[in-house]
């Protein structure tokens, strides 16, 4: 009677065949084997990434980025200004206590160049201006009462009166009269601004290093009183002209003071204090901070008002004054040696030499000739054979996946093993038979030449498909 044929696996069967795979193949340990390839062009590749690896990190991480270091960035910091300077206009003589918006001497001042000055507001009815938008008319019907344009001036009583000259008519409003538009004058005071001159004061502090220090150096014999700054010879004399700031912003100063800007001082505290606290030096750059190429948002201007009282009623003057609104803008950055970013940095570094091995395995596996004999010799399989013993070091080497020596040196082939078992009956009872050699044979070099014959004494199998290669566990038994 015919044997019947196994049934194919079943797919729960398949399942769990898979999963004990899995599980058993999560158990695996593996470990690197060294294999030296003769290959000059793949050995100038690979010292080549070290190579560029290595100087990245010595010269940009370690000496320009200074990533031995503990960094703080944003340090505390003051700034105290002061103006100083006086200048003329078509009619009067102005000093910093008009110039000057606002006056208490912070980070962000105004220095007025040029106004546009409306006098003798008082409150009552007069013509809308023209630029306000459906304020022209040609009778009363063209303007509603009460009506209120939030981009206007006033609210509107109903009428169309004439316009301050020629001979257009606006809607009246009810509000500062006359309106700015229509009895405005405009005064220049930026003919002696160029020489104001502004002293910043500026001091900072990390207080991770408890590292402090100001912009002005302690001298006698009143040095701020006579000096201006240099970057050479003064760099801690923080006073400078109005004109050396417009210019080092790289501006045409005639055209800044009409239509006015925002001109930013940028002080730097790059400190590196493994060095002496005299190497900690301020750096003062400066830039215009408006877009000055958008006409729609281009200038700085703002508007202000002077009240006072004729004859019992309330009068003002409305003064629309351009300027230069000056931005002190404090960046820094202070760094000392520590041990904790140092030793980060260099394992860091240590790891990514050995990306140049990973690039050089990856083009052998798949570029170049005798891949497959390359793969072959890197990736062995070594299981745990089945038998054990009661020495407790050959014990030791079994649990870690070692087998215990063999008896007798390992046989050329099966048959001369078969031979050795068949003289003595009586002795393969007490010591086992010896056991065949492993598939591959333990290589330590591939010359990418072409394969030679194993040499006399190597034991070596013409099988290349074999799973599991028994190793040696004398050395660890050893221990």
């Amino acid at each position: 009677m015919a044997a019947a044929e196994p049934k194919p696996p079943t797919g729960a069967a398949a399942a769990r065949r898979l999963a004990r795979s899995c599980w058993s193949a999560f158990w695996d340990y593996e470990t690197p084997k060294v294999i030296v390839v003769k290959n000059r062009r793949l050995g100038i590749v690979y010292r080549a990434v070290q190579l560029l690896i290595l100087l990245y990190f010595v010269w940009y991480v370690f000496i320009v980025q200074k990533s031995y270091q503990d960094s703080e960035t944003g340090p505390e910091s003051s700034v105290i200004t002061k103006v100083k300077g006086i200048t003329l206009s078509e009619h009067k003589v102005w000093d910093v206590e008009e110039y000057v918006k606002p006056p208490e001497g912070g980070s962000v001042f105004s220095i007025i160049t040029r106004i546009e000055v409306t006098p003798f507001q008082t409150l009552g009815t007069c013509a809308e201006s023209m630029r306000v938008s459906n304020a022209t008319c040609d009778s009363d019907e063209d303007c509603v009462a009460g009506q209120l344009d939030m981009l206007g001036n006033g609210l509107r009583t109903g009428r169309c009166v004439p316009y301050y000259h020629g001979s257009s008519k606006t809607c009246e409003v009810s509000a500062w009269c006359p309106v700015e538009d229509g009895a405005s004058v405009s005064q220049f005071l930026g003919t002696m601004a160029p020489n104001f001159t502004i002293l910043i004061k500026n001091s900072i502090h990390y207080p991770k290093f408890q590292f402090s220090k100001g912009n002005i150096e302690n001298r006698k014999g009143g040095y701020l009183k006579h000096c201006t700054f240099h970057e050479v010879s003064d760099l801690y004399c923080p006073i400078f002209k109005l004109g050396y700031i417009v210019e080092q912003a790289e501006e045409n100063f005639t055209e800044l003071a009409h239509t006015g800007g925002v001109i930013g001082v940028i002080i730097n505290w790059d400190c590196d204090l493994d060095l002496s606290a005299s190497e900690c030096n301020p750096k003062y750059s400066f830039r215009r901070l408006d877009p000055k190429h958008i006409p729609a948002s281009s200038g700085y201007n703002f508007r202000f008002a002077k009240y006072y009282k004729i004859n019992g009623s309330i009068t003002r003057t409305l003064i629309k004054a351009y300027g230069i609104r000056i931005d002190v803008i404090v960046h820094g950055q202070a760094g000392k040696f520590s041990l904790i970013p140092t030793i980060i940095n260099l394992a860091t570094a240590l790891t990514s030499i050995g990306v140049g091995s990973f690039l050089c395995d990856w083009i052998l596996l798949t570029f170049m000739n005798k891949n497959k004999v390359y793969s072959h010799k890197k990736f062995d399989k070594v299981c745990t054979p089945s038998h054990s013993s009661g020495s407790w070091p050959v014990t030791l080497a079994l649990v870690l996946g070692q087998a215990p020596a063999p008896p007798y040196p390992c046989s050329p082939d099966p048959g001369q093993a078969g031979q050795l078992q068949s003289e003595g009956q009586s002795q393969a009872r007490a010591v086992p038979p010896p056991w065949p050699c492993p598939t591959s044979a333990p290589s330590e070099q591939m010359v990418d030449a072409p394969e030679r014959g194993a040499g006399p004494g190597i034991c070596a199998s013409e099988s290349s498909q074999q799973d599991c290669v028994l190793t040696d566990a004398r050395g660890l038994a050893q221990l």
